[in-house]
């Protein structure tokens, strides 16, 4: 237990633990309404895929307009989701309402969301491969599922009170983050459909995203670390090559949207996996100590 605990506020009374602090719920609330206007944009697409008033009422509109704004709508939450916690900490001003407030915001933003993307647009066709309306639900339930459990598991090892050991540190996430895996598959859902020229063809290209989706729902729950970039602030220095390389970083992302952002957060997932089996071979082989699963536990962010 930390020696200056009594000199603190103690994060558990009523009148601390319960604070709104404007700016950085206010992120939250962004994050929360794109969400929920994700959903909307996939359940207007599911209706004019499947005809009808609704339909008939926004004629000349084609699903995937509507999908992609969900996808865009879902990277906008991971924005306002990372700005949220970076905001409290600038601030000082974090809480537990803030913490418990951003989880119930995760939950639709990156895991209904992303979910009912997937089922709606690829694993429950109208028609053709009928068999996947009975996986498509299970699927995407399991991907909710993980996404739930990430973020229970990090309220629970993030709670101020925990008492941790010295060694442990907070440099990066157990398991992959939840807008992680909300935005490969947003990204993806974006890359598929700027490939693909109608319908039909679209389906045809995405009978593997049921693996994918399932394996990005283990890595959620894993105790793979990935890196939080949290010590990333306005204090941050780099040289100015650097900078110049994270510039035009920057205009391919802008420039190849489609593409971009799907291998940005595949290779974020990637590095994740390749550092996790370099740590556990060089373990193997005795050349650093193995170190228990919950020994980088994050202390601030999602």
């Amino acid at each position: 237990m930390p020696t200056d605990l009594h000199s603190r506020e103690n994060p558990y009374n009523v009148t601390q633990a319960s604070r709104i602090y404007f700016l950085p719920n206010l992120m939250t609330a962004g994050n929360l309404f794109c969400g929920f206007v994700a959903v909307i944009k996939c359940i207007q697409a599911r209706l004019i895929a499947d005809g009808g008033d609704f339909a008939m009422a926004h004629a000349g509109h084609l699903p995937r307009e509507y999908y992609i704004q969900a996808v865009w709508f879902i990277l906008a939450a991971v924005l306002f989701d990372s700005l949220d916690g970076r905001l409290a900490r600038m601030g000082g001003r974090t809480s537990l309402f803030g913490a418990e407030f951003d989880s119930l915001a995760d939950v639709v933003s990156f895991g209904i969301a992303p979910a009912l993307m997937v089922f709606f647009l690829i694993l429950a066709p109208k028609e053709g491969y009928q068999w996947f309306r009975e996986l498509g639900w299970f699927v995407a339930f399991i991907y909710l599922l993980c996404g739930a459990i990430r973020l229970a598991r990090f309220n629970v090892i993030t709670n101020p009170l925990l008492q941790r050991a010295e060694h442990e540190s907070n440099k990066d996430f157990l398991g992959l983050p939840v807008p992680a895996a909300a935005g490969a598959v947003a990204s993806l859902v974006l890359l598929l459909l700027h490939l693909s020229e109608n319908d039909r063809e679209l389906q045809r290209t995405t009978l593997a995203l049921p693996i994918l989706l399932l394996l990005i729902s283990m890595l959620m729950v894993s105790t793979i670390r990935y890196p939080s970039f949290k010590k990333i602030d306005w204090q941050t220095k780099t040289r100015l090559w650097t900078f110049i390389l994270l510039l035009i970083i920057g205009a391919l992302v802008w420039k190849l949207q489609e593409i971009s952002f799907f291998v940005l957060f595949l290779g974020y997932i990637a590095f994740g996996l390749f550092r996790h089996i370099r740590r556990h071979l060089a373990a193997r082989a005795g050349e650093v100590p193995r170190k228990t699963d919950v020994s980088n536990r994050p202390t601030d962010s999602r």
